[in-house]
């Protein structure tokens, strides 16, 4: 299928991981205002009906799909449910704990290490081939600048994330030739409601502190903006790596801090 056989995206279904909140519901709006019927999946079964139900009250396409990840039989059961797929946003994951490597804890690593990588590495097979079928596919991975450098206190998180990105880049040369191209939006900083909060496990004066003087931090709409740019590029135009940081970051370390 060559880019102008390619079909619109009146005719494309997108599915968003972890679409609950934060980057992956702001995904599905723009995606769905954008033109493509999407499919949004998260463990919180209210949350994922509640965003469907506002996206079709706007004349949009939507379903909800209640769906963890991690497990496997589930994620099949989830793919076999689909007519079809043509972009999958891999957005589920999150970090826990600050701690150091003398002291993190095995389990949050594990857990992490689960849903970034494992849940991400589930359900990109189990779509992989209608992804390929549909003869256009995307596949998008949300990983993060901690995917591509390190910082102190961050060891579980940054390893899990480096592990997706390297997911990413290994299954783009492996599928080269294919009609599936593989994208990776790795944010910097984004400020939404629940990130931070869920890795210092509800402690909001300590998630608040990783924004303080940061006048502008990025949100989850800008994010979900530069993920719809890059899905709806002509289909010969492949996004290896897109990093999308506020200007106020210039690193994983440096970060500028009104006073």
């Amino acid at each position: 299928m060559t880019a102008q056989d390619a079909p619109t995206t009146a005719a494309r279904t997108a599915v968003i991981t972890g679409a609950s909140s934060g980057i992956g519901a702001a995904t599905a709006r723009q995606l769905a205002a954008a033109g493509f019927q999407v499919v949004v999946t998260a463990r919180r079964k209210d949350r994922v009906e509640a965003l469907a139900a506002e996206l079709t009250a706007a004349g949009h396409r939507a379903t909800a799909y209640p769906l963890d990840i991690t497990d496997r039989a589930a994620v099949d059961a989830f793919a076999a449910s689909l007519d079809r797929c043509d972009v999958l946003v891999n957005n589920a994951g999150g970090a826990l704990g600050a701690d150091p490597v003398a002291t993190g804890d095995p389990e949050d690593w594990r857990r992490m290490y689960e849903t970034n990588v494992i849940g991400t590495l589930h359900i990109t097979q189990a779509l992989l081939p209608a992804l390929t079928a549909g003869g256009d596919g995307t596949v998008v991975v949300l990983s993060s600048t901690a995917g591509h450098g390190t910082y102190e206190g961050g060891a579980g998180y940054v390893a899990a994330k480096h592990a997706e990105h390297v997911l990413a880049e290994t299954l783009r040369l492996e599928i080269v030739g294919t009609p599936v191209r593989v994208i990776e939006v790795a944010p910097g900083l984004v400020k939404t409601e629940e990130f931070a909060t869920t890795r210092f496990r509800g402690d909001t004066e300590k998630a608040a502190r990783v924004y303080a003087g940061v006048a502008e931090p990025l949100t989850a709409d800008d994010v979900a903006d530069t993920v719809t740019w890059a899905v709806t590029r002509p289909s010969h135009v492949n996004i290896d790596l897109l990093v999308v940081r506020p200007r106020a970051q210039a690193s994983n370390t440096k970060l500028h801090r009104e006073q």
